[in-house]
């Protein structure tokens, strides 16, 4: 016979059996769907980055138009006014700007690779305004090889002339200074120009617009910021986002 230890130790075991079992297949349920979720969290993240880059490509499709049927015009004006020896310079420069660039697919690059955009962009003007144009950089050694957006400096400096230097006579001047200030990357590009409030925030705004867009897509944890100001000396453009690497941002 059963002793009642026993007896009541069967009936417990008895009385708990169903529990445990109850307990064991909640638990397999739970965490059937905690795996689901997991999954579905993994495919609508890898999902929002496809959708990111989509968008980021978008807007950069927005940039280069502009900035080629510009430089474009510049060159066909040196043709109108017969001025051939400049005019064979500025299609060897658009040549080496156009290698450049296709031997460039990235969606960041270097400092220094932007900057050497921007020097294309530059010499082609300079042929065009002659000793009307004046252009400096101040450069922080220490930014070079960080990381920013294709045609995002060339986009403020193409400005300069779209809005202000090929709508008015007179000297052009134009500075540019990149500097890391704490862990952020500062990029001011200036010009001589007085343009009102309202020339800054049409078409010109919508630029800034598309460039702010893109800095948040590559820096989406980051401060970014890209303003217009207006003073008594001229017009000012100033960007800042996070000082990154590219050897850093390449092993995310």
């Amino acid at each position: 016979m059963l002793s009642v230890e026993a007896f009541s130790l069967n009936i417990m075991i008895a009385a708990l059996a169903p529990l445990l079992g109850a307990f064991t297949l909640l638990f397999l349920f739970i965490f059937e769907k905690r795996i689901d979720l997991l999954e579905k969290q993994k495919r609508e993240i890898a999902l929002e980055r496809e959708l990111q880059t989509a968008l980021y490509n978008q807007l950069n499709q927005e940039i280069q138009p502009h900035f080629f049927f510009n430089t474009l015009n510049s060159i066909l004006s040196l043709a109108r006014l017969d001025r051939k020896t400049e005019l064979i310079r500025s299609i060897e420069t658009l040549s080496k700007l156009l290698k450049f660039k296709y031997l460039t697919n990235s969606t960041f690059i270097t400092i220094n690779e932007e900057l050497t955009y921007v020097n294309y962009y530059l010499e082609i003007q300079k042929i065009r305004f002659r000793d009307r144009l004046h252009y400096e950089f101040s450069i922080d050694p220490n930014v070079t090889q960080a990381v920013t957006i294709p045609f995002f400096i060339q986009t403020f400096v193409e400005n300069a002339f779209k809005h202000s230097f090929e709508k008015y006579s007179g000297e052009a001047f134009l500075k540019t200074i990149i500097e890391k200030k704490s862990e952020e990357v500062h990029i001011t590009v200036w010009n001589n120009s007085l343009e009102s409030l309202e020339e800054l925030t049409g078409e010109r705004g919508l630029g800034l617009e598309n460039i702010t867009k893109r800095l948040n897509l590559v820096f989406p944890n980051g401060n970014t910021s890209v303003q217009l100001i207006n003073s008594d000396n001229g017009t000012s453009v100033i960007a800042i986002f996070p000082f990154v690497l590219i050897s850093e941002m390449k092993g995310r």
